[in-house]
């Protein structure tokens, strides 16, 4: 039998002859062979109108090829030139030239022309390995990022205030996919709420969920650890100096390639997952026609409070946490041999067993003088002032700060607080301590409310207070113009009284005390009280008090008295 395989030169470029190559056309046009003129104007359309960010399809390209090298003459309508083509015969057809451009250019190549390196690597590039390749156990490697929720929050304060979408800052451990830290507020993705999570990974998760009136046994979220290493966005923690970590907890800080989202897969597809689960139940929730032509308005259909939702988070931490089955989880043979279910906290307690050395425990209030967000307070002598909040310590009291601010003016401090909770600050001291400081009785608005919330509520009575300037001044005008006529009358009187009576002024000042005196009786007779006639002494109600014979109660004890009593207690 012939050896068709080896026929026809597979692979080689042909040469082009006077004869057309190919299938016979049904039309009468026979078309042109591909030379390497052509292939030359081929390259240079391609790269010129296909391969760019213009992203022009293929037939686009094709025609500005045409314009551009198969144009033979122009002529002018109504002022407009316009171009005359080549006869058909000469032209280069569409399939020819869609042909030569997947022979010569490979898909990577196009992609990265068309839609850049960034997006390529980002969303078209081939994916070869896991995020487990680079982990050995918990606490080998944590994610951490950030999403706006898709819900609209109410304040705590008055339901009737929208507050906007929460921020959601989820923390995962890659080897077991467990969420071991979170933080929910209002303040858009930046270090700060970076520091709250990688605070919370560190705390204990029982007395975390108390806050939140949520019981749980510490074995369903029992992680209250740092990582080895911690990868983010370079948006939260670039900006922040990393030396505060890496010499307090010996944490390694990684940054993901700007638009590269796809390094911390893991954690990105957890939004996804909680966010689902929760949409049939939440009122505010947006959807997909949000700020479309006529679609509902769904802020108005806000009811939850950060407070509310930060529940409802924790609990589908939980249930994630505890009962998710992670389909797509890649189990080695030790763990096929154990039969470990690639359940979160399976994966979880498994690794510590077989896996451990990574996980760093710390002092929860070491971590949270490192890790929360700073500021500065000022010692005055209505207590220490903190985001437009009074505080109070022992040592303050003990040391007399807030007399001696009264007397030789206020001073500045550093301070550490917890922007979930404002009930108390941490007052940096020297040589690394610090003092607790509670809020004041008289600001008990603020207890168990976060720092979000209050800054709400201070820029809605800064705003009330603006808006009631106006009227204020309103009135304080009227006042001024009623003012000027009851003045304007004094001084028509006593004009009169000039042209009736004439005294000097010797006369005026010397009987001032007489003209008191007269005064005074005239208007002892305008303000004595009459008593109704009709009414006895009979119809009213009496009451008598009791009165006390001991002198010892309403007169003031000796010093001497008072120690004995002292003693005697």
């Amino acid at each position: 039998m012939p050896d068709y395989h080896r026929s026809g030169g597979k692979g080689k470029d042909k040469s082009a002859g006077n004869k057309k190559r190919g299938r016979p056309r049904k039309t009468q046009n026979t078309g042109i062979n591909v030379d390497e003129s052509t292939k030359k104007i081929f390259r240079v359309a391609l790269e010129k109108y296909y391969l760019t960010t213009m992203e022009n399809s293929l037939s686009d390209a094709y025609k500005m090829m045409i314009r551009e090298f198969y144009a033979k003459d122009f002529y002018y309508e109504n002022g407009i030139p316009k171009l005359v083509l080549e006869d058909e015969d000469k032209l280069p057809t569409l399939t020819q030239f869609k042909y030569w451009y997947q022979k010569e250019y490979d898909v990577q190549h196009t992609t990265v022309a068309r839609k850049g390196r960034v997006k390529f690597e980002k969303d078209y590039r081939a994916v070869l390995g896991t995020s487990n390749q680079e982990t050995y156990g918990p606490g080998s490697r944590f994610q951490i990022d950030a999403t706006v929720a898709d819900v609209f929050l109410v304040s705590r304060y008055n339901s009737e205030w929208i507050i906007g979408r929460p921020v959601v800052y989820l923390v995962i451990d890659v080897f077991s996919r467990m969420i071991t830290g979170m933080y929910v507020g209002l303040e858009g993705p930046s270090w700060m709420g970076a520091m709250m999570a990688i605070a919370n990974t560190a705390r204990d998760k029982q007395e975390f969920c108390k806050e939140y009136e949520i019981d749980i046994p510490k074995s369903l979220w029992p992680s209250e650890h740092l990582p080895e290493v911690l990868l983010a966005d370079r948006g939260e923690l670039e900006g922040y100096n990393p030396e505060r970590l890496i010499s307090a907890f010996n944490l390694h800080i990684e940054n993901a390639a700007p638009y590269r989202a796809d390094w911390k897969g893991i954690i990105e597809k957890q939004f996804d997952i909680i966010q689902k689960r929760t949409k049939p139940f939440l009122p505010g929730y947006i959807n997909k026609d949000y700020r479309e032509r006529g679609a509902r308005d769904y802020r108005l259909d806000a009811k939850l409070t950060i407070y509310q939702f930060t529940q409802l988070m924790i609990k589908q931490v939980i249930s994630y946490n505890t009962k998710h089955y992670l389909n797509n989880y890649i189990r080695d043979e030790e763990m096929i041999q154990d039969d470990v279910t690639p359940i979160p906290i399976e994966l979880w307690n498994w690794g510590i067993e077989n896996r451990s050395g990574k996980l760093r425990y710390y002092p929860e209030e070491l971590v949270k003088l490192h890790l929360l967000p700073t500021g500065q307070a000022t010692v005055t002598y209505k207590g220490i002032k903190f985001k437009n909040m009074y505080f109070s310590s022992e040592r303050a009291i003990k040391e007399s700060w807030f007399p001696l601010a009264r007397q030789k003016g206020s001073w500045k401090l550093k301070v550490s607080y917890d922007p979930r909770n404002m009930n108390e600050i941490y007052v940096h001291l020297d040589q690394g301590e610090y003092e607790t400081a509670q809020l004041l009785k008289h600001q008990e608005r603020y207890l168990d409310h976060t720092l979000d919330e209050i800054n709400y509520l201070h820029e809605i009575e800064k705003q009330k207070k603006q808006e009631s300037e106006y009227g204020q001044l309103q009135k304080d005008i009227d006042l001024m113009t009623e003012i000027e006529e009851i003045v304007k009358d004094a001084e028509k009187s006593s004009k009169q009284n000039k042209k009736t009576v004439s005294k000097s002024n010797k006369e005026k000042t010397d009987n001032i005390r007489q003209h008191r005196k007269r005064e005074k009786e005239i208007q002892k007779k305008e303000e004595t009280f009459v008593q109704d006639k009709k009414t006895s002494q009979s119809d009213s109600n009496v009451v008598s008090f009791k009165q006390n014979t001991d002198q010892e109660n309403y007169e003031r004890p000796t010093i001497k008295e008072f120690l004995r009593k002292k003693n005697k207690r």
